[in-house]
């Protein structure tokens, strides 16, 4: 059943059982504690002088220069 919408109930149930009906509030509050805002949504400038977005997009077009598929056929032409 893992997996299912059914197992992901039985799941949360069990949980709220175990560990108490806030259980996943807990969880929740436990990482915004600990968050400290960065991320490639972030709109503050990191040490590098670029925001979140702008580091996304230089390490996203670093990726794909970096793939590894081959070239198609029909531009080996």
């Amino acid at each position: 059943m893992g997996g299912t919408v059914a197992g992901g109930r039985k799941a949360a149930a069990t949980n709220k059982r175990r560990y108490g009906e806030d259980v996943y509030e807990n969880i929740g509050r436990m990482g915004g504690l600990v968050s400290r805002g960065g991320g490639w949504a972030s709109n503050k400038i990191g040490k590098d002088g670029l925001t979140g977005r702008e580091r996304a997009i230089v390490m996203g077009s670093k990726g794909g220069k970096k793939s590894r598929r081959k070239p198609s056929a029909d531009r080996m032409v």
